[in-house]
């Protein structure tokens, strides 16, 4: 045994002493036995390139190749994906402050898609009313936000587009299953079920007061 650990003890001051340790300085480069792909076979973009006809390392895209996203046309205004514009983050670009207003017009198409996305991702907990009194807190889910409350009526449109996109809480991230104009069409369907837990007589057009009368 002890023949063993003598061994053992030199095998490891050999090792110390040939490769040294990590950290120590020396002239020499170092030994690696799994170098960690530290260093691999590469070209930088616009560096010549012999390997191809052309010289160029950086390629051109195949011909036919479809772009992998279309941009959203706002207000005349094509914004893509990858942009830190109002419309992806629901922020003043370059601040951390939420947009007051939708910025796609709240038109009756928009309306009718963001009623529709609504009871498909939202009215199982939120419930058809916004209220909190979905499917969801009838089998013991106990908390779920209540969209007409105070808070809520007074967030931002971009604030609620936030956190659709993000999630918040016990609520999990929609940004993968509501693309960013459906996004701001459940937000405007919203604050349709809102106001028509707070909207007066006075708010309701003339020529349709007398219908609720009766």
């Amino acid at each position: 045994m002890r023949y063993f650990l003598l061994i053992l003890a030199l095998t490891v001051v050999t090792i110390m002493g040939v490769a040294g340790k990590r950290g120590s300085l020396s002239r020499q480069p170092p030994i690696e036995i799994f170098p960690d792909m530290d260093r691999q076979p590469k070209l930088r973009p616009q560096e010549p390139n012999a390997f191809f006809a052309d010289g160029k390392s950086s390629r051109e895209h195949p011909a036919g190749t479809v772009a992998h996203a279309a941009p959203l046309m706002v207000n005349g205004q094509a914004v893509y994906p990858h942009e830190d514009a109002p419309v992806n983050t629901g922020k003043i670009t370059g601040t951390t402050n939420f947009v007051e207003t939708n910025p796609f017009p709240v038109t009756e198409t928009l309306m009718a898609r963001g009623q529709q996305r609504y009871q498909i991702n939202c009215l199982p907990c939120h419930g058809p009313q916004a209220d909190g009194n979905g499917i969801t807190k009838k089998l013991g889910m106990g908390v779920v936000a209540n969209l007409q409350e105070k808070r809520f009526v007074t967030m931002t449109d971009g604030e609620v587009f936030h956190t659709i996109s993000n999630g918040k809480n016990l609520m999990g991230s929609y940004a993968a299953n509501v693309t960013v104009p459906d996004r701001w069409a459940i937000v405007a369907y919203l604050r349709a079920l809102q106001l028509s837990k707070l909207a007066t007589l006075n708010d309701v057009p003339a020529e349709m007061q007398s219908k609720l009368k009766k």
